[in-house]
């Protein structure tokens, strides 16, 4: 039994004949009378009365349309499925992002790609630059927004730069600094400095230790945390200051205020990562939809 056999005998029953059949398909009586005939063979029982001029489902035909309709449409559905997969528009995607590293953009992006696609399954998973490295190679996550791509995993992700972040120096409102506009890193040659840790941030991590190279001085580094968020705690607890990127001032607090760095250098990427060994249609939907958003 194929498909075409349940075709031909819908048509006939929904149209009442083979031959106004043959006319609405474009297709010869002797081939739909020949499939009818073979499906019934098939199945041992007449489908059709055909003791009147105008033939009409029998008792068995009956039950048996209910089920061919149900089988041709679960058909028609897996062909409609599979042109949305090739077209990226169906399936599941995990995208990692951290926090204070996103900003606005990212929830207008999932809000406006959950309306685009629909059947999409999307799922959102928090976690550090460092971590979603490895969770890209390993396949735990399809996409992230993270910071640039460390050299141990360059030759198996691929990125794309995203938007750039000035640093900021975060300190106490009670800071002898924090009521300036702007401060070079070498004025916090003095103090204590709290780190993201190198294991979760490796590249904000770098980065403000080579900005303090560039000024002439090691930062003496008393606390690290493992994202911003606890950074900007323990500046709060009066135990240093911080450098972060722009995007961890949502995070904030009254207790402590962002002075942006003059430096000509201060500053880190984001970018968009994935694993080409990963990567589907609804990746690259995903993926055109967000240049398209960091173009305008």
């Amino acid at each position: 039994m194929e498909l075409r056999h349940l075709r031909y005998f819908t048509a006939v029953a929904e149209h009442g004949g083979v031959g106004s059949t043959a006319r609405i398909l474009h297709v010869a009586q002797s081939a739909i009378s020949e499939q009818i005939h073979d499906l019934e063979s098939e199945l041992g029982v007449a489908l059709f009365d055909r003791t009147n001029r105008r033939i009409r489902l029998t008792y068995h035909g009956e039950q048996f349309l209910k089920d061919a309709r149900v089988v041709l449409a679960a058909a028609d559905r897996a062909v409609a499925n599979v042109r949305k997969s090739i077209r990226g528009e169906i399936g599941t995607l995990t995208i990692g992002f951290f926090v204070g590293g996103t900003g606005t953009f990212f929830s207008r992006l999932i809000k406006d790609f959950r309306h685009r696609f629909q059947d999409v399954q999307l799922s959102l998973v928090e976690m550090a630059p460092g971590m979603q490295h490895r969770a890209l190679e390993t396949g735990a996550i399809d996409i992230a927004f993270t910071r640039p791509v460390q050299p141990a995993y360059a030759t198996l992700l691929r990125s794309e730069h995203f938007k750039t972040e000035p640093f900021y120096a975060v300190m106490l409102r009670s800071h002898p600094l924090a009521t300036k506009r702007r401060i070079f890193i070498r004025e916090l040659a003095d103090e204590l400095f709290i780190l993201n840790d190198r294991n979760h941030s490796p590249a904000t991590f770098d980065k403000v230790i080579t900005l303090c190279a560039e000024a002439g001085f090691s930062p003496k580094i008393g606390s690290t945390a493992t994202v911003s968020p606890g950074v900007i705690a323990l500046v709060e607890a009066g135990e240093g200051v911080a450098i972060l990127p722009e995007g961890s001032q949502k995070l904030s607090s009254d207790e402590v205020i962002f002075v942006p760095l003059a430096d000509s250098t201060a500053f880190i990427d984001m970018v968009i990562a994935w694993s080409p060994q990963n990567e589907s249609s609804v990746l690259r939907s995903f993926l055109e939809l967000a240049r398209k958003r960091r173009r305008n």
